[in-house]
């Protein structure tokens, strides 16, 4: 057997596999692999059964242990408090990797995630090295949405400069997803935006970023906008973009929603003793002895005053801004991360004698399809800022249900392709 095989067989590793992994799966250090690779020492033959078995495992297990029950592997890109990782790991995902920036989103993410095993959960994803990424089936990002500056690829070619997406999204945080996907080769992707994306530029935004990961990176995309109201009490639409390395049957018709989504009352605190008692919440928003959401979350005089003021001056104007009041038989208005400052897209109406409230922070959670058990260790400004930026969880949800079926016949195919190679090259 020449040495030459096993040093193919490195080469088809480090498409799956960062250096790290490799090395702690063939008990070698990472320099050592980095030798080989380089070719500075030759790669030993007796590595080549360590080495296929890696291939075998198409990204499935971790490098040296096993994942247990889970199906896929997965990193979870501009995290927020992961929701979109919950409803991935709903359909058995494994989450190997996480990259926040937001010191207090990171809290809340660390609170209802532990981090466990080999695990990273890094800030800033810009000054990460894509290769450092570990290797994984799925990639996900709620990206944000930056401005992009667009030039023609035919001056580009004129100056003599580079073109594709490393040159028309350099600068955006949608370049760092595209180098990630470039660099590991996810076998899926599922990208999440505002619907605006759609228009943003008058299309051209959302034209560059489908040129780059249909030409540029090669996958086969899917997109479709969703609006969270077939699963929760809120009106919020929101751009999704799927993506598969190969060809697949991919339908958005195979998305099971709801011709009519939950109203606003299944989501309020319930004043008729039924409220659950959380551990975690104890009284911070709801009065148990007294059966009511507590006092501070009642507009004050002068804040109500203000916004039917503001919202009677807009009318008169002609336009239609304003406070939204919302009743329990309501949908209500998208929150945002600005519901802070004033509550005022969502007003819970308490009656004639009471003025309007904002919701709680729980009550957040719960608009956004987050169960009771997802605790909120930040301060209520936080919390209605992250809530306002998060994804509905059951939409991410549904999303993963049809879109890993084909995950996996990739998958399938991948060890399958690679098993045939192995045979031809070993019989």
């Amino acid at each position: 057997m020449t040495l030459a095989a096993p040093l193919d067989l490195l080469r088809q590793a480090r498409a799956r596999f960062t250096q790290r992994e490799i090395a702690a799966h063939v008990g070698k250090d990472i320099k050592t692999v980095r030798r080989w690779e380089k070719g500075e020492t030759p790669c030993p033959s007796m590595l080549e059964p360590a080495l296929r078995d890696l291939l075998h495992s198409s990204g499935r297990t971790k490098a040296g242990s096993a994942i247990g029950d889970a199906q896929f592997r997965f990193v979870d890109l501009f995290a927020g408090i992961g929701g979109i990782r919950m409803g991935f790991e709903a359909h058995g995902g494994d989450c190997v990797f996480t990259s926040e920036w937001n010191d207090f989103s990171t809290k809340t993410y660390r609170e209802n995630y532990p981090a466990g095993g080999d695990h990273a959960l890094i800030g800033d994803i810009v000054s990460f090295p894509a290769e450092e990424v570990p290797s994984h089936d799925v990639l996900l990002g709620g990206f944000p949405c930056q401005p992009f500056s667009i030039a023609g690829v035919s001056k580009k070619n004129a100056l003599g400069r580079p073109h594709g997406f490393e040159c028309t999204t350099q600068g955006t945080l949608f370049f760092d997803v595209a180098r990630i996907i470039a660099a590991k080769r996810p076998a899926a992707f599922l990208l999440e935006n505002v619907k605006n994306l759609l228009s943003h530029d008058k299309g051209r935004t959302f034209d560059v970023i489908l040129q780059t990961l249909r030409d540029e990176l090669g996958y086969e995309v899917h997109y479709r906008v969703v609006d969270g109201q077939h699963f929760t009490p809120q009106h919020r639409e929101r751009i999704i973009i799927v993506g598969f390395r190969g060809k697949t049957s991919f339908s958005w018709d195979d998305l099971r929603l709801p011709e009519s989504g939950p109203r606003l009352g299944s989501i309020l605190h319930r004043a008729d003793g039924s409220e659950p008692v959380l551990p975690w919440d104890h009284d911070r928003f709801f009065d148990h002895a007294g059966k009511r959401v507590q006092p501070k979350y009642t507009l004050t005089p002068n804040l109500w005053t203000y916004l039917q003021n503001y919202a009677a001056k807009h009318r008169a104007a002609g336009n239609g801004f304003g406070f939204g009041m919302a009743y329990p038989d309501s949908v209500t208005r998208t929150l945002s991360a600005r519901y802070h400052k004033d509550g005022s897209e969502i007003l819970v109406y308490q009656g004639e004698q009471l003025r309007p409230r904002r919701l709680t922070p729980r009550e957040c959670a719960r608009l956004m399809g987050f169960p009771d058990t997802f605790r909120i260790p930040v301060s209520d400004t936080q919390a209605y800022r992250q809530f306002g930026n998060s994804v509905v969880m059951p939409v991410m949800r549904e999303v993963a249900r049809i879109m890993l079926p084909h995950v996996q016949t990739l998958l399938a195919e991948e060890t399958h392709n690679g098993s045939k190679q192995a045979r031809s090259l070993y019989s």
